[in-house]
């Protein structure tokens, strides 16, 4: 876990017999060390397992348990499910994205957020967001 303000970030690192690496994420606010049990217990199921086989093991993982989804299960299956499309990815020297099935679009609008950790600070993190190109912004405060 890595402490990102505000909450704990859950990266999980997938690593093969061939020495390629994959990277998922599963943060679950306030649930990371549920989250991370999961993870590492799914991730039992796939030791000596071919880590292409990426639908496979989402197949087994999901439908192979008596209880199914939930968003302690969803989280900890969608990191290791990521991790193994990166080692697909990295094993054909290809980016996840051409995997499946190429770019859907060139650019994407994103939003950041304002004042969460100083609300006094909302409206100047505000303009300083939309002055650094960011045309959309979210706030809990």
């Amino acid at each position: 876990m890595t402490w990102g303000e505000p909450r704990n970030w859950v990266f999980v690192k997938v690593l093969t017999d061939a020495g390629i690496h994959g990277w998922g994420e599963a943060t679950l606010e306030n649930r990371e060390a549920t989250v991370e049990s999961c993870v590492q217990e799914m991730g039992t199921w796939l030791i000596d397992q071919d880590p292409l086989a990426s639908e496979h093991h989402w197949q087994r993982l999901f439908r192979h348990g008596f209880w199914r989804g939930g968003v302690v299960l969803n989280s900890a299956l969608a990191a290791l499910d990521q991790a193994l499309w990166d080692i697909r990815g990295k094993a054909w020297g290809v980016p996840v994205y051409q995997l499946l099935g190429g770019p859907t679009r060139d650019r994407i609008r994103l939003y950041t957020h304002v004042g969460i950790y100083n609300p006094e600070l909302l409206e100047e993190d505000a303009r300083q967001d939309l002055a650094d190109g960011f045309t959309a912004v979210k706030t809990g405060a």
